[in-house]
C-alpha cells in the first residue's frame, strides 16, 4: 500500500513539473514572437528618407561650393579654369617642342659631311622643335663665318626661350591670386559675423555659423586651386629647363661641327 502511494505521488509530481516547463516554454515563445513582430513593424513603418545614404565626392564638393557663395567661389573657380587652360596649352606645346637631340645632331653631322650646309639646313627644316630652329639659324649664317653663326645661335636661342616661357607668368599669377581671394572671402565672412553679433547684442553660435562656414570654405577652395596649379607649374618649369639645357648643349655641338666643316 505504501509502495502504491509512493508511485502515485511520483507520477503526480512528474505531471506537475511537465506542465510547468511547458507553460514557461509557451510564454518564452510568445514573448519572442511578439518581439519579432514588433521589430518587423518598426522597420516597415520607418520612412525611407530616414535611412542614411553615403554621398559621393562630387555631390559633397558641389554642396560645399554652393554653400561657399557664388561671389568669391566663382572667381576662384575662374582662376582654376584659366590656370588649367594655360597649363594644358603649355604642356602640349612643350611636348611638341621636345625632340631627340642626339638623333638630330647625328643627322646634321652626316648631312654636313655628305651634302654640305644646304643638306644640313634641309634636315633642320624637316625637324620640329627649338633645337632644330637654332640649328637652322646657325647654318644659315655659316657662310659669313663661325663667329656670325655663333651670334645667330645665341640670339635665336633667346627668342626660342621666350617662346617656351610664354604665358607661364599668367599661371604664376593665378597661383598667387587664388588663395588671396580665399582669404578675402574669409575676412569678409568674419566681418559679417561680427556685424550680426553687434546688431543682436549676444553671441549665438547659430547666428554666425553660416558666415564662418562661408569664410572657411572660400579659404579651402582657394588653397586647393593654388595647390593644383602649383603642381602643373612645377612640371612646366622642369620641362622648360630640360629643353633649354638641350638647346645650350646642341648650340655648342653645332659650333664645333661648323669649325670641323671649315677645315
Amino acid at each position: 500500500m505504501k509502495r502504491l502511494f509512493s508511485i502515485l505521488a511520483m507520477a503526480g509530481l512528474f505531471v506537475l513539473s511537465t506542465n510547468t516547463v511547458s507553460a514557461k516554454a509557451n510564454a518564452m515563445v510568445s514573448n519572442l514572437s511578439a518581439t519579432v513582430v514588433s521589430a518587423a513593424m518598426t522597420i516597415q513603418d520607418s520612412p525611407a528618407e530616414e535611412m542614411v545614404e553615403e554621398k559621393g565626392f562630387q555631390q559633397v564638393l558641389k554642396e560645399q561650393f554652393i554653400q561657399g557663395g557664388a561671389g568669391f567661389m566663382g572667381i576662384v573657380l575662374l582662376c582654376l579654369i584659366l590656370g588649367l587652360a594655360v597649363a594644358i596649352e603649355r604642356i602640349i606645346y612643350l611636348n611638341m617642342a621636345s625632340t631627340n637631340t642626339d638623333k638630330l645632331k647625328q643627322q646634321v653631322e652626316d648631312a654636313l659631311a655628305s651634302g654640305g650646309v644646304e643638306a644640313a639646313k634641309e634636315v633642320c627644316r624637316n625637324t620640329r622643335g627649338p633645337v632644330a630652329s637654332i640649328y637652322y639659324q646657325g647654318l644659315d649664317r655659316a657662310g659669313e663665318g663661325v663667329e656670325s653663326a655663333e651670334k645667330a645661335v645665341v640670339a635665336y636661342g633667346g627668342v626660342q626661350m621666350g617662346q617656351l616661357e610664354k604665358n607661364v607668368s599668367w599661371l604664376s599669377l593665378f597661383i598667387a591670386i587664388a588663395p588671396m581671394l580665399g582669404f578675402m572671402g574669409t575676412v569678409i565672412g568674419m566681418i559679417q559675423a561680427f556685424q550680426k553679433i553687434s546688431a543682436v547684442g549676444n553671441l549665438s553660435a547659430s547666428l554666425i555659423a553660416g558666415d564662418i562656414q562661408v569664410a572657411l570654405l572660400t579659404t579651402v577652395f582657394g588653397l586647393i586651386t593654388a595647390i593644383i596649379l602649383q603642381i602643373f607649374y612645377n612640371y612646366i618649369i622642369a620641362k622648360i629647363d630640360g629643353i633649354v639645357n638641350d638647346m645650350e648643349d646642341s648650340s655648342i655641338t653645332l659650333i664645333d661641327m661648323l669649325v670641323d666643316h671649315k677645315k
